[in-house]
Protein backbone atom coordinates (compact mmCIF):
# COMPACT_ATOMS: atom_id res chain seq x y z
CA UNK A 1 0.00 0.00 0.00
CA UNK A 2 1.20 3.46 -1.00
CA UNK A 3 2.69 5.39 2.27
CA UNK A 4 1.18 8.67 2.28
CA UNK A 5 3.33 11.66 2.32
CA UNK A 6 2.69 13.84 5.12
CA UNK A 7 1.96 17.45 4.61
CA UNK A 8 2.63 19.72 7.89
CA UNK A 9 1.89 22.98 8.05
CA UNK A 10 4.20 25.53 10.19
CA UNK A 11 4.15 29.11 11.47
CA UNK A 12 7.11 31.91 11.68
CA UNK A 13 7.83 29.99 15.33
CA UNK A 14 9.16 27.46 13.87
CA UNK A 15 9.51 24.25 15.63
CA UNK A 16 8.19 25.57 18.79
CA UNK A 17 4.82 25.90 17.11
CA UNK A 18 4.57 22.31 16.31
CA UNK A 19 2.63 19.47 18.40
CA UNK A 20 5.14 17.00 20.07
CA UNK A 21 3.22 14.66 16.96
CA UNK A 22 4.55 16.57 14.18
CA UNK A 23 7.34 16.48 15.27
CA UNK A 24 7.83 12.97 15.79
CA UNK A 25 6.77 12.58 12.65
CA UNK A 26 9.47 14.55 11.31
CA UNK A 27 12.22 12.90 13.02
CA UNK A 28 11.17 9.48 11.71
CA UNK A 29 10.89 10.92 8.21
CA UNK A 30 13.53 10.33 6.00
CA UNK A 31 12.85 13.32 3.67
CA UNK A 32 12.00 16.67 4.79
CA UNK A 33 10.52 18.65 1.22
CA UNK A 34 9.67 22.31 2.39
CA UNK A 35 11.02 25.64 1.13
CA UNK A 36 14.58 27.00 2.45
CA UNK A 37 12.73 28.96 5.49
CA UNK A 38 11.35 26.18 6.63
CA UNK A 39 13.53 23.66 6.29
CA UNK A 40 15.81 26.00 8.03
CA UNK A 41 13.89 25.33 11.48
CA UNK A 42 15.10 21.92 11.86
CA UNK A 43 19.25 22.29 11.38
CA UNK A 44 19.97 19.25 13.14
CA UNK A 45 17.91 16.89 10.77
CA UNK A 46 19.64 13.66 9.81
CA UNK A 47 17.53 12.44 6.60
CA UNK A 48 17.55 14.08 2.86
CA UNK A 49 15.97 17.81 2.80
CA UNK A 50 14.68 18.74 -0.28
CA UNK A 51 14.40 22.17 -1.27
CA UNK A 52 11.13 23.30 -3.37
CA UNK A 53 12.09 24.80 -6.46
CA UNK A 54 10.73 25.19 -9.89
CA UNK A 55 7.00 23.61 -11.05
CA UNK A 56 5.43 21.52 -8.77
CA UNK A 57 4.73 18.67 -10.87
CA UNK A 58 8.30 17.70 -10.82
CA UNK A 59 8.18 17.90 -7.19
CA UNK A 60 5.14 15.30 -6.99
CA UNK A 61 6.54 13.40 -9.82
CA UNK A 62 9.71 12.70 -7.25
CA UNK A 63 7.43 12.18 -4.41
CA UNK A 64 5.23 9.80 -6.14
CA UNK A 65 8.72 7.32 -6.74
CA UNK A 66 9.95 8.18 -3.49
CA UNK A 67 9.04 5.06 -0.81
CA UNK A 68 10.20 6.59 2.09
CA UNK A 69 9.10 8.24 4.85
CA UNK A 70 8.52 11.57 3.42
CA UNK A 71 7.03 15.27 5.03
CA UNK A 72 6.32 18.20 3.40
CA UNK A 73 6.54 21.49 5.87
CA UNK A 74 4.41 24.61 4.20
CA UNK A 75 3.57 27.72 5.57
CA UNK A 76 0.53 27.88 7.99
CA UNK A 77 -2.41 26.09 6.37
CA UNK A 78 -1.31 24.50 3.28
CA UNK A 79 -4.90 23.88 1.18
CA UNK A 80 -4.60 28.08 1.88
CA UNK A 81 -2.89 29.03 -1.38
CA UNK A 82 -0.22 26.50 -0.77
CA UNK A 83 1.14 23.81 -1.76
CA UNK A 84 -1.49 21.29 -0.14
CA UNK A 85 -4.12 21.46 -2.90
CA UNK A 86 -1.97 20.55 -5.58
CA UNK A 87 -0.35 17.49 -4.38
CA UNK A 88 -3.16 16.09 -2.44
CA UNK A 89 -4.78 15.72 -6.60
CA UNK A 90 -1.55 14.38 -7.34
CA UNK A 91 -0.23 11.77 -4.41
CA UNK A 92 -1.54 10.37 -1.52
CA UNK A 93 -0.99 12.67 1.50
CA UNK A 94 -2.07 13.53 4.71
CA UNK A 95 -2.77 17.15 6.08
CA UNK A 96 -2.28 18.77 9.34
CA UNK A 97 -2.60 22.42 9.05
CA UNK A 98 -1.43 25.53 11.07
CA UNK A 99 -3.66 28.27 11.52
CA UNK A 100 -3.31 30.43 8.21
CA UNK A 101 -2.52 34.10 8.02
CA UNK A 102 -5.75 35.00 7.60
CA UNK A 103 -6.74 33.54 10.82
CA UNK A 104 -4.23 34.87 12.63
CA UNK A 105 -4.45 38.77 11.07
CA UNK A 106 -8.08 38.82 12.32
CA UNK A 107 -7.31 37.17 15.34
CA UNK A 108 -4.92 40.24 15.80
CA UNK A 109 -7.40 42.26 14.88
CA UNK A 110 -10.05 40.58 17.38
CA UNK A 111 -12.59 40.87 14.34
CA UNK A 112 -14.67 38.01 13.24
CA UNK A 113 -13.78 37.23 9.70
CA UNK A 114 -16.61 34.47 8.28
CA UNK A 115 -17.90 37.81 6.11
CA UNK A 116 -14.51 38.23 4.73
CA UNK A 117 -13.52 38.36 1.04
CA UNK A 118 -9.96 37.29 0.76
CA UNK A 119 -7.44 37.63 -2.36
CA UNK A 120 -4.34 36.99 -3.44
CA UNK A 121 -1.75 39.11 -5.09
CA UNK A 122 1.03 37.37 -3.91
CA UNK A 123 3.14 36.19 -7.21
CA UNK A 124 -0.20 37.52 -9.58
CA UNK A 125 -1.47 40.87 -11.20
CA UNK A 126 -3.07 43.38 -9.33
CA UNK A 127 -5.32 43.99 -12.88
CA UNK A 128 -8.98 43.31 -11.87
CA UNK A 129 -8.49 43.85 -8.00
CA UNK A 130 -10.52 46.93 -7.86
CA UNK A 131 -14.22 45.47 -9.08
CA UNK A 132 -12.95 42.05 -7.36
CA UNK A 133 -13.30 44.00 -3.72
CA UNK A 134 -14.97 47.61 -4.75
CA UNK A 135 -17.96 47.23 -1.76
CA UNK A 136 -16.70 44.55 0.12
CA UNK A 137 -16.85 45.17 3.81
CA UNK A 138 -13.68 43.36 4.47
CA UNK A 139 -10.83 42.10 2.56
CA UNK A 140 -7.84 40.18 3.33
CA UNK A 141 -5.32 40.80 0.41
CA UNK A 142 -2.16 37.84 0.79
CA UNK A 143 0.98 40.51 -0.94
CA UNK A 144 4.55 39.94 -1.94
CA UNK A 145 7.31 42.53 -2.17
CA UNK A 146 6.29 43.43 -5.61
CA UNK A 147 2.65 43.65 -4.86
CA UNK A 148 3.22 45.29 -1.13
CA UNK A 149 1.26 47.28 1.33
CA UNK A 150 2.55 50.39 -0.63
CA UNK A 151 1.68 49.60 -4.37
CA UNK A 152 -1.75 48.14 -3.01
CA UNK A 153 -2.31 51.48 -1.28
CA UNK A 154 -1.21 53.48 -4.32
CA UNK A 155 -3.46 50.87 -7.08
CA UNK A 156 -6.56 51.67 -4.34
CA UNK A 157 -5.93 55.31 -4.60
CA UNK A 158 -5.77 55.30 -8.34
CA UNK A 159 -9.48 53.83 -8.33
CA UNK A 160 -10.58 56.39 -5.74
CA UNK A 161 -11.12 53.84 -3.65
CA UNK A 162 -10.51 55.49 -0.40
CA UNK A 163 -13.27 54.57 1.86
CA UNK A 164 -10.85 51.33 3.42
CA UNK A 165 -8.58 51.49 5.89
CA UNK A 166 -5.77 48.81 6.41
CA UNK A 167 -4.40 46.75 8.88
CA UNK A 168 -0.97 45.16 8.40
CA UNK A 169 0.39 42.21 10.12
CA UNK A 170 3.83 41.30 9.57
CA UNK A 171 6.12 38.25 10.39
CA UNK A 172 3.04 36.47 12.75
CA UNK A 173 3.80 33.75 14.93
CA UNK A 174 7.21 35.24 14.76
CA UNK A 175 9.66 37.16 17.33
CA UNK A 176 9.31 40.21 14.74
CA UNK A 177 5.87 39.98 14.51
CA UNK A 178 4.19 43.46 14.10
CA UNK A 179 0.41 44.64 13.35
CA UNK A 180 -1.20 48.33 13.05
CA UNK A 181 -3.49 49.91 11.61
CA UNK A 182 -2.86 52.22 8.29
CA UNK A 183 -4.29 55.14 6.09
CA UNK A 184 -4.01 54.01 2.64
CA UNK A 185 -1.54 57.09 2.84
CA UNK A 186 0.81 56.19 5.21
CA UNK A 187 0.06 52.56 4.06
CA UNK A 188 1.87 54.02 0.76
CA UNK A 189 4.35 55.38 2.72
CA UNK A 190 5.76 52.89 5.11
CA UNK A 191 8.09 49.96 4.82
CA UNK A 192 6.75 46.54 5.99
CA UNK A 193 8.41 43.20 6.18
CA UNK A 194 8.31 41.01 3.03
CA UNK A 195 6.05 38.19 4.81
CA UNK A 196 2.55 40.49 5.61
CA UNK A 197 -1.30 40.39 5.23
CA UNK A 198 -3.30 43.15 4.56
CA UNK A 199 -6.70 43.66 5.92
CA UNK A 200 -8.71 46.40 3.98
CA UNK A 201 -11.98 47.63 6.30
CA UNK A 202 -14.45 49.31 4.67
CA UNK A 203 -15.09 52.70 6.97
CA UNK A 204 -17.62 54.67 4.80
CA UNK A 205 -19.99 53.82 2.21
CA UNK A 206 -18.57 52.74 -1.39
CA UNK A 207 -20.60 54.34 -4.11
CA UNK A 208 -23.12 52.08 -5.89
CA UNK A 209 -23.68 51.65 -9.99
CA UNK A 210 -26.33 49.40 -10.42
CA UNK A 211 -26.54 47.84 -13.78
CA UNK A 212 -27.37 51.00 -16.43
CA UNK A 213 -25.48 53.86 -15.47
CA UNK A 214 -26.80 56.96 -16.76
CA UNK A 215 -24.87 58.19 -19.89
CA UNK A 216 -24.07 62.05 -18.46
CA UNK A 217 -22.06 59.90 -16.02
CA UNK A 218 -19.35 58.98 -18.43
CA UNK A 219 -16.63 61.34 -19.39
CA UNK A 220 -17.34 61.96 -22.91
CA UNK A 221 -15.56 63.13 -26.16
CA UNK A 222 -16.17 66.90 -26.62
CA UNK A 223 -17.98 68.48 -28.67
CA UNK A 224 -18.81 65.03 -30.11
CA UNK A 225 -20.86 63.69 -27.28
CA UNK A 226 -23.47 61.09 -28.45
CA UNK A 227 -20.96 58.76 -28.83
CA UNK A 228 -21.68 56.52 -26.27
CA UNK A 229 -23.98 52.96 -26.20
CA UNK A 230 -26.84 54.33 -24.95
CA UNK A 231 -28.14 52.99 -21.68
CA UNK A 232 -30.98 51.06 -22.85
CA UNK A 233 -29.12 49.19 -25.66
CA UNK A 234 -26.42 49.10 -23.31
CA UNK A 235 -28.55 46.84 -21.19
CA UNK A 236 -30.18 44.72 -23.62
CA UNK A 237 -26.66 43.90 -25.45
CA UNK A 238 -25.35 42.59 -21.94
CA UNK A 239 -28.25 40.87 -21.22
CA UNK A 240 -28.03 39.31 -25.04
CA UNK A 241 -24.58 38.64 -23.92
CA UNK A 242 -25.43 36.46 -20.54
CA UNK A 243 -22.09 37.46 -18.54
CA UNK A 244 -21.69 35.32 -15.46
CA UNK A 245 -19.01 36.40 -12.68
CA UNK A 246 -16.20 34.96 -13.99
CA UNK A 247 -16.71 35.86 -18.24
CA UNK A 248 -13.75 37.06 -20.29
CA UNK A 249 -15.11 39.75 -22.57
CA UNK A 250 -14.08 41.59 -25.41
CA UNK A 251 -15.33 45.19 -26.27
CA UNK A 252 -14.12 46.10 -29.82
CA UNK A 253 -14.20 49.66 -30.52
CA UNK A 254 -15.12 51.03 -26.95
CA UNK A 255 -15.08 54.50 -27.23
CA UNK A 256 -16.15 55.78 -24.13
CA UNK A 257 -15.98 52.33 -21.98
CA UNK A 258 -19.19 52.38 -20.80
CA UNK A 259 -20.49 48.34 -22.30
CA UNK A 260 -16.68 47.71 -21.16
CA UNK A 261 -17.22 49.10 -17.86
CA UNK A 262 -20.44 47.83 -17.32
CA UNK A 263 -19.49 44.15 -18.01
CA UNK A 264 -16.65 44.43 -15.66
CA UNK A 265 -18.61 44.97 -12.65
CA UNK A 266 -20.87 41.83 -13.67
CA UNK A 267 -17.83 39.98 -14.48
CA UNK A 268 -15.87 40.74 -11.28
CA UNK A 269 -13.93 37.59 -11.00
CA UNK A 270 -13.25 37.37 -15.10
CA UNK A 271 -11.11 39.79 -17.01
CA UNK A 272 -11.84 42.58 -19.79
CA UNK A 273 -9.93 43.69 -22.92
CA UNK A 274 -11.28 47.16 -25.02
CA UNK A 275 -9.57 47.89 -28.61
CA UNK A 276 -10.17 51.65 -29.47
CA UNK A 277 -8.71 53.46 -32.46
CA UNK A 278 -9.37 57.23 -31.54
CA UNK A 279 -6.67 58.09 -28.60
CA UNK A 280 -8.91 60.79 -27.35
CA UNK A 281 -11.97 58.31 -27.12
CA UNK A 282 -9.30 55.72 -25.07
CA UNK A 283 -8.07 58.19 -22.96
CA UNK A 284 -11.93 58.64 -21.46
CA UNK A 285 -12.33 55.27 -21.54
CA UNK A 286 -8.87 54.44 -18.85
CA UNK A 287 -11.03 57.77 -17.27
CA UNK A 288 -14.10 56.32 -16.72
CA UNK A 289 -12.55 52.83 -15.84
CA UNK A 290 -10.72 54.41 -12.66
CA UNK A 291 -14.26 56.92 -12.06
CA UNK A 292 -16.13 53.34 -11.86
CA UNK A 293 -13.67 51.43 -10.21
CA UNK A 294 -13.07 48.41 -13.40
CA UNK A 295 -9.34 47.70 -14.16
CA UNK A 296 -9.79 46.42 -17.58
CA UNK A 297 -7.36 46.05 -20.09
CA UNK A 298 -7.55 48.85 -23.04
CA UNK A 299 -5.24 48.86 -25.88
CA UNK A 300 -5.14 51.67 -28.90
CA UNK A 301 -5.23 50.11 -32.40
CA UNK A 302 -7.84 49.49 -35.01
CA UNK A 303 -9.39 46.48 -34.21
CA UNK A 304 -8.90 43.18 -35.92
CA UNK A 305 -5.48 44.65 -34.78
CA UNK A 306 -4.69 44.53 -30.95
CA UNK A 307 -6.93 41.15 -30.20
CA UNK A 308 -3.39 39.00 -29.65
CA UNK A 309 -2.72 40.01 -26.59
CA UNK A 310 -6.11 38.84 -25.26
CA UNK A 311 -7.13 35.84 -23.61
CA UNK A 312 -9.58 34.00 -25.65
CA UNK A 313 -13.27 35.60 -24.53
CA UNK A 314 -16.75 34.33 -23.32
CA UNK A 315 -18.45 37.11 -24.68
CA UNK A 316 -18.08 39.48 -27.80
CA UNK A 317 -19.46 43.47 -28.07
CA UNK A 318 -18.86 44.92 -31.61
CA UNK A 319 -19.99 48.75 -30.98
CA UNK A 320 -17.78 49.59 -33.90
CA UNK A 321 -15.88 47.50 -36.50
CA UNK A 322 -13.85 50.64 -38.73
CA UNK A 323 -14.65 48.95 -42.09
CA UNK A 324 -12.91 45.41 -40.76
CA UNK A 325 -16.46 43.26 -39.83
CA UNK A 326 -15.67 40.38 -42.03
CA UNK A 327 -12.04 39.74 -40.68
CA UNK A 328 -13.23 40.98 -37.42
CA UNK A 329 -15.76 38.76 -37.01
CA UNK A 330 -13.59 35.68 -38.13
CA UNK A 331 -10.83 36.35 -35.36
CA UNK A 332 -13.69 36.48 -33.00
CA UNK A 333 -15.51 33.57 -33.97
CA UNK A 334 -12.86 31.39 -34.37
CA UNK A 335 -11.50 32.52 -30.74
CA UNK A 336 -14.78 32.25 -28.79
CA UNK A 337 -14.97 29.74 -25.73
CA UNK A 338 -17.48 26.91 -25.96
CA UNK A 339 -20.65 28.43 -25.34
CA UNK A 340 -19.38 32.16 -25.89
CA UNK A 341 -21.65 35.10 -27.37
CA UNK A 342 -20.90 37.69 -30.02
CA UNK A 343 -23.41 40.85 -29.93
CA UNK A 344 -23.02 43.57 -32.79
CA UNK A 345 -24.75 46.80 -32.29
CA UNK A 346 -25.80 48.30 -36.22
CA UNK A 347 -27.79 51.39 -36.70
CA UNK A 348 -28.14 50.62 -40.42
CA UNK A 349 -29.98 47.71 -42.29
CA UNK A 350 -26.87 47.48 -44.61
CA UNK A 351 -24.46 46.70 -41.88
CA UNK A 352 -26.90 44.54 -39.93
CA UNK A 353 -27.27 42.42 -42.83
CA UNK A 354 -23.70 42.16 -43.59
CA UNK A 355 -23.36 41.44 -40.06
CA UNK A 356 -25.46 38.18 -40.30
CA UNK A 357 -24.20 36.79 -43.59
CA UNK A 358 -20.98 36.74 -41.66
CA UNK A 359 -22.02 35.48 -38.83
CA UNK A 360 -23.79 32.73 -40.59
CA UNK A 361 -20.61 32.05 -42.70
CA UNK A 362 -19.30 31.48 -39.17
CA UNK A 363 -21.35 28.61 -38.28
CA UNK A 364 -23.16 30.56 -35.97
CA UNK A 365 -27.08 30.67 -34.95
CA UNK A 366 -27.81 34.57 -35.17
CA UNK A 367 -30.71 36.76 -33.92
CA UNK A 368 -32.06 40.06 -34.43
CA UNK A 369 -33.62 42.50 -32.33
CA UNK A 370 -34.86 45.80 -33.16
CA UNK A 371 -34.84 47.99 -30.33
CA UNK A 372 -36.66 51.45 -30.72
CA UNK A 373 -36.17 53.16 -27.52
CA UNK A 374 -37.80 56.74 -26.52
CA UNK A 375 -37.54 58.71 -23.47
CA UNK A 376 -39.86 61.05 -22.34
CA UNK A 377 -39.19 64.76 -22.01
CA UNK A 378 -40.59 67.88 -21.07
CA UNK A 379 -42.44 70.21 -22.81
CA UNK A 380 -44.45 73.15 -20.88
CA UNK A 381 -46.04 71.81 -18.27
CA UNK A 382 -46.44 68.19 -20.31
CA UNK A 383 -44.38 65.46 -21.36
CA UNK A 384 -43.85 64.21 -24.91
CA UNK A 385 -41.95 61.10 -25.87
CA UNK A 386 -38.33 61.71 -27.88
CA UNK A 387 -36.95 58.54 -29.87
CA UNK A 388 -33.60 57.67 -30.03
CA UNK A 389 -32.10 55.93 -33.16
CA UNK A 390 -33.52 52.20 -33.62
CA UNK A 391 -30.62 50.01 -33.12
CA UNK A 392 -30.01 46.42 -34.60
CA UNK A 393 -28.58 43.80 -31.64
CA UNK A 394 -27.19 40.76 -33.28
CA UNK A 395 -26.72 37.83 -31.18
CA UNK A 396 -24.45 35.41 -32.62
CA UNK A 397 -23.53 31.76 -30.89
CA UNK A 398 -23.49 28.17 -31.59
CA UNK A 399 -25.86 25.57 -31.58
CA UNK A 400 -25.58 23.13 -28.52
CA UNK A 401 -25.55 20.50 -30.90
CA UNK A 402 -22.27 21.41 -32.57
CA UNK A 403 -20.88 22.22 -29.36
CA UNK A 404 -21.32 19.20 -28.33
CA UNK A 405 -20.01 17.24 -31.52
CA UNK A 406 -16.93 19.42 -31.29
CA UNK A 407 -16.67 18.37 -27.84
CA UNK A 408 -16.57 14.68 -28.36
CA UNK A 409 -13.97 15.36 -31.33
CA UNK A 410 -16.89 13.80 -34.20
Amino acid sequence: MEQPVKVIGIGDDGAAGLLPQYLSWIEESSLLVGGERQLAFFPAYKGEKLVIKGGLSELAGRLRADSRKTVVLASGDPLFYGIGGYLAKQIKVEIYPQPSSVQLAFARMGESWQDAHIVSIHGRSMKGLAQRIDGRSKVAVLTDEENSPGSLAAYLQEFGMTEYRAFVAENLGGAEERTGWYTLEEMKAAAFAPLNIVILKREGESPAWPLGIPDELFVQRKPDKGLITKREIRVLSLAQLQLTSQSVVWDIGTCTGSVAIEAGRIAREGAVFAVEKNPDDLANCLTNSRRFRVDLTAVHAKAPEGLDGFADPDAVFIGGSGGELRSLLHICCSRLRPGGRVVLNAATLENMAEAVKAMKEEGMEVEVTLAQISRSKPILDMTRLEGLNPVFIITAFRSSQEEESTDDGS
